[in-house]
């Protein structure tokens, strides 16, 4: 398996990066450290997520500071497609089943 990130899972962490960095640097480091950890066990363990009110939708949480990971597993392709990543407090898109 490997990671392909959608430009808005981009986009997501990188402003959740520079929210961070504006008012302590060493956070935005720690917070983008949790979630690349976060990613490497969903590489191991690619269903680890939990389902969403969409067919193939899963949710992963980071560890630390409980970000959410939003993602799908694409077999024929082994990848793991990563489609979003927010703070709990945001609107999201997806839901629990």
């Amino acid at each position: 398996m490997k990671l392909r990130f959608t430009p808005l899972a981009v986009q997501n962490i990188t402003e959740i990066a520079d929210y961070l960095r504006t008012g302590n640097p060493p956070a935005a480091q720690h917070v983008r450290s949790a979630i690349y950890e976060s990613l490497k066990i969903l590489l191991l363990f690619p269903h680890a997520g939990r389902r969403q009110n969409i067919l193939g939708i899963r949710k992963f949480v980071t560890r630390r500071y409980r970000y959410l990971i939003y993602y799908n597993v694409d077999e024929d392709a082994q990848e793991i497609v990563i489609l979003g990543v927010k703070h709990p407090a945001q609107t999201r898109r997806f839901t629990d089943r």
